[in-house]
């Protein structure tokens, strides 16, 4: 959604016309109204929360209709989402004002500890602190508190419940919302079908007080010039400069740009670009010449667009003698942690080694010898611009500055309010410092050019297509609780972790206009690596939030594909299977529509039905790119069974939708669903699997568990092969890490490494091994278990402790650990396995080889079947990046509980004596190795063929109909003899016949 108003940025002045038009309708208005058209417009909770811009919740009210309201005596008022009946809600008393059609008011709320902007002025004030993702909002026309969980009633004017898990709204709930996301009322206010559902959107948000432009409902939307122009331009005398101004119209080209102001010899527009269609944005330099004087020029610049619109805004030109050198670089860094000269004005020396969108890096050519001072330094210049080039020796004028990224943990010494950048002379080059990533402290280098003496490799691209980032490092880094139990091992590899990663930047601000560092075949994968990598240290914000160390590259680099993608191989058994996330699966759009065409439909998340609980693809176009990619990586895998996590709770309907694809692609039926469990949960997403009819049969109906503590219950089914031997697939889904909760609970991050919630996935854990699976064990009368899935904990964090201290053997680490790291999974640059395949002791030594296949993980996000926020389109069908986490495969090699050994053995009967006091016949049967090599016992003597009416009374049970002794001898050595003792009930007195066949094994 378009926002009418924009708070926070430079207005361009509206039309003559537009002015008059709208004041010839204000004038037409009456005296304010007593029935009122006001309605909650806009609603945000995650002000000054991690990540947020603002620093408060708000509220904001419009009057959508014809005529002025009084608010005196109404309120504002919030409650939780799901508040008991009774509950009271929080009051924010309106002020005695009234409100104008087509205007809007703000109510601020609570004040966060993050954000960096201050609301714009508000008219009204509370203190309640609203959730960031759900709850409810009610305008009133009393201040008296309500009461009730859906309120009604007279005095409730407008309700807006956000977020699924809300119990009070007007038809369906509103999206849930997030710290960078708030729910506004389409059309700017004016929509108003009282339904939470298709009334609100989320959009950024942008909070609209009695000052903003007013939209007038039922009348067309022109919205303005919007222009972007530095409030002042410094330049040194005899020194040309610049700045670089921008104009964009959401609804209209910008198509023209002049001076308006008093000619000025020297200053002149050049290099005009008109927008090149609506919503695009102008360009235009501001230029300074060397000619022109000392003194202050007030410049003012107007842009057009087609609508005959126009804006203006100003630019302070100051052009300012040259200042001498007041200190070298190195002195105005210093050695401490801050800038000795931090908050002055300092003119200082250097040769430019690297531009950038905001600035350059300017280096002292001597330094001072001491490495615990940087010789280095950024110069801030933003939207200005200067001719300096790298190889310039350069003298700058302006404040010395701490400046901290948002999140950053420490600060960057840097210039700002730059005054005058004059280039003395060109030609000059700096020898870069040769370093080791893992042994620097790279503070003591901010700004300062290096090269890296040897090779890094890739370690995550997730940020690749948004910021134009690669993290890097030397070697792969492995998350610590993946290698070491939570402790003091884990929390040294934390730490030179911390040490051991540096960012390749694209020296960008903003999404790149192409993808960087992209290879011929559209990738550039963790675990690749470059050499001789050369450019400067810089400090700022990265992807996924924090900042950290980065290189602005002043060579090229040139990546080596040391991590090439490879088909997955394993060691053949006779049975195979696999775990696959397939990231949000859904065949119902977060657009509504679904893959019938259908449209207005939602998503099922509790009790909530709401396209806002659908996840995964957008519209049909990027639900087909991202089939095609699962399709792919199932074809290539060719599993005998498929666990799924993360596709759509919608029945059998979605993973049916996608079998039926996977067949059509292979070329006939090959597939099928395993039918669901009773309770597949109430999440969005549910486990499932699918299987191979033709080399497996079910055992009994698919079982879960549908206990509270599973958000996501745990699928089993018991499968057959075709040699007999059966075996059960556990699917899991444990909780996930995000989203922690508040306060310092058993779920909060207890700082050791294993995140948030990791109490509840213990217990989820625990549940699985000390009740569910005792339960499928039961019902398939079978010992032989595989757990797979996505337990969103890393090898050796305390849920697999769980499970492996209970005699469950984890594959990965038997298999993939002798080989290298064990990872399905990368997270802050760090690689970790959160899939995994743990078997039962019974079935572990039936388990041939698992690996995992490293198709998602290791690729960058820009690649996936997403079509939105990227520069360009490097899609393909192929399955790399079908999903964010690698699949994993396990080969059986399933082994039948007893063999057949009678053909290893010599049989002798000793004859049967009839015994009259007991009326039996007794006798012995001698088994004789003739074999070359030991057999391994217990062994099962089974008398097939017994004559009828005669039985065994010593038997121990019975097989197949026939009755059978067990000899529980550990093994019987070539040349040795076993003899047991035979004691047939026989009242006929008949002749006893039987064929004695012999098992190595367990019945």
């Amino acid at each position: 959604m378009k926002n009418f108003a924009s708070s926070g940025r430079t207005r361009a002045e509206a039309t003559p016309g537009r002015m008059t038009v709208l004041a010839a309708l204000l004038a037409g208005l009456c005296a304010p109204a007593v029935a009122a058209d006001v309605v909650i417009s806009q609603v945000y909770g995650g002000g000054g929360n991690s990540g947020a811009t603002w620093k408060n919740d708000f509220i904001e009210l419009f009057n959508r209709g014809a005529s002025p309201v009084s608010l005196n005596g109404w309120s504002v008022q919030y409650n939780s989402a799901a508040s008991a009946a009774g509950a009271k809600w929080q009051v924010t008393p309106l002020p005695n004002l009234t409100l104008e059609p087509g205007q809007y008011l703000l109510v601020k709320e609570s004040k966060g500890a993050g954000g960096t902007v201050d609301l714009p002025a508000a008219q009204a004030e509370g203190t309640i602190l609203m959730s960031g993702t759900s709850g409810k909002v009610a305008l009133s026309s009393s201040t008296v508190a309500l009461a009730a969980s859906n309120p009604a009633g007279a005095e409730v004017l407008d309700l807006v419940g956000y977020g699924s898990s809300v119990n009070g709204f007007e038809g369906a709930p509103g999206p849930g919302l997030s710290n960078t996301l708030a729910a506004q009322r389409g059309d700017y206010g004016c929509t108003d079908t009282n339904n939470n559902a298709s009334d609100f959107s989320t959009a950024a948000p942008e909070p609209r007080n009695t000052a903003s432009d007013r939209r007038v409902c039922g009348t067309p939307v022109v919205l303005p010039i919007v222009a972007t122009c530095p409030a002042a331009l410094a330049v040194a005398q005899d020194s040309a400069g610049g700045a670089e101004l921008t104009a964009v119209d959401a609804d209209g080209i910008v198509n023209a740009a002049s001076i308006v102001s008093a000619t000025i010899p020297g200053i002149s527009l050049v290099n005009f670009v008109a927008a090149s269609a609506a919503g695009a944005s102008a360009s235009v330099s501001l230029s300074v010449g060397a000619g022109v004087p000392v003194g202050s020029y007030p410049v003012q610049i107007r842009f057009a667009n087609d609508q005959s619109q126009e804006a203006v805004c100003s630019v302070a030109v100051n052009v300012q003698a040259l200042a001498a050198v007041s200190h070298s670089i190195p002195q105005i860094q210093g050695t401490a942690a801050t800038s000795p000269y931090a908050n002055t004005v300092q003119t200082t020396e250097g040769v430019l080694t690297r531009k950038v969108s905001t600035g350059f890096f300017l280096q002292d050519p001597q330094g001072d010898g001491n490495p615990a001072s940087s010789d280095a330094i950024f110069v801030y210049t933003g939207a200005t611009s200067n001719g300096a080039l790298p190889g310039d020796l350069v003298r700058v004028t302006g404040t010395v500055v701490e400046y901290t990224p948002t999140a950053a943990t420490r600060s960057i010494t840097e210039f700002k309010d730059v005054t005058a950048v004059v280039t003395q002379s060109s030609g000059h080059s700096i020898t870069a410092q040769n370093i080791d990533l893992a042994d620097t402290d790279l503070a003591s280098l901010e700004g300062m050019l290096v090269r890296f003496a040897h090779p890094l490799t890739v370690a995550q691209g997730e940020f690749l297509g948004s910021r134009g980032e690669l993290s890097l490092s030397s070697g792969r880094l492995e998350v610590p609780t993946n290698r070491y139990r939570p402790g003091p091992q884990a929390q040294a590899l934390a730490a030179a972790n911390a040490r051991n990663l540096i960012v390749l930047d694209d020296g960008l601000t903003i999404t790149p206009p192409q993808v960087p560092y992209i290879g011929a075949d559209a990738t550039v994968r963790a675990g690749d690596s470059v050499a001789g990598l050369t450019g400067v240290i810089d400090y700022g914000s990265i992807g996924g939030g924090g900042a950290a160390f980065k290189l602005q590259p002043t060579l090229a680099p040139v990546f080596s594909r040391d991590n090439p993608r490879a088909a997955p191989a394993i060691v053949a058994g006779n049975v195979k299977v696999a775990s696959a996330n397939v990231l949000n699966f859904f065949t119902t759009f977060t657009s509504g529509a679904d893959v019938t065409g259908a449209t207005g439909q939602g998503c099922s998340l509790g009790a909530s039905i709401s396209k806002s609980n659908c996840r995964g693809a957008d519209n049909m176009n990027e639900f087909t790119r991202q089939l095609n990619k699962i399709v792919g990586e199932l074809q290539t895998i060719d599993a005998d069974v498929f666990g799924l996590m993360e596709i759509q709770n919608k029945g059998e309907y979605s993973v049916g939708y996608l079998v039926d694809a996977l067949n059509q692609a292979i070329g006939g039926t090959v597939y099928a669903v395993v039918p669901k469990p009773a309770d597949t949960g109430t999440d969005a997403i549910r486990v499932a699997m699918i299987y191979k009819p033709a080399k497996l049969s079910l055992v009994g109906g698919a079982l879960s568990d549908g206990d509270a503590i599973n958000n996501r219950p745990p699928m089993a089914q018991t499968f057959m092969a075709g040699n007999g031997e059966k075996f059960s697939v556990v699917v899991n889904h444990l909780k996930s890490k995000g989203s922690c909760p508040a306060g310092s609970g058993a779920d909060s991050d207890r700082g050791d490494g294993q995140a948030c919630w990791n109490a509840t996935r213990v217990l989820q854990a625990q549940r699985l091994i000390n009740s569910f699976v005792p339960q499928v064990v039961a019902a398939a009368g079978d010992p032989d278990v595989l757990l797979i899935g996505d337990f969103n904990a890393h090898g050796f964090e305390d849920p697999i402790d769980a499970i492996t201290a209970s005699g469950y053997v984890n594959q990965l680490e038997r298999y993939v650990r002798p080989l290298g790291m064990p990872y399905s999974f990368i997270f802050d640059s760090e690689s970790g396995y959160l899939d995994h395949a743990l078997a039962s002791a019974s079935l572990s030594g039936q388990v041939a080889g698992a690996i995992e296949w490293h198709n998602n993980a290791d690729e960058p996000t820009v690649i996936d079947y997403n079509t939105d926020g990227k520069p360009q389109d490097l899609y393909n069908a192929l399955p790399y990046r079908a999903s964010d986490h690698d699949p994993v495969i396990i080969s059986l090699n399933l082994q039948p509980a007893y063999a057949d050994v009678s053909a290893s053995l010599l049989r002798a009967n000793s004859g049967l004596a009839y015994n009259r006091a007991t009326g039996r016949f007794t006798g012995t049967l001698s088994l004789s190795n003739t074999g070359a090599t030991p057999l391994s016992g217990p062994f099962q003597v089974v008398f097939e063929g017994l004559t009828a009416g005669v039985s065994l009374a010593n038997a121990t049970g019975s097989h197949a109909g026939a009755s059978y002794i067990t000899v529980n001898a550990a093994s019987l050595a070539p040349g040795a003899t076993l003899t047991l003792p035979l004691n047939f009930i026989n009242p006929a007195k008949a002749s006893i016949n039987y064929t004695a066949r012999i098992y190595s094994g367990t019945f």
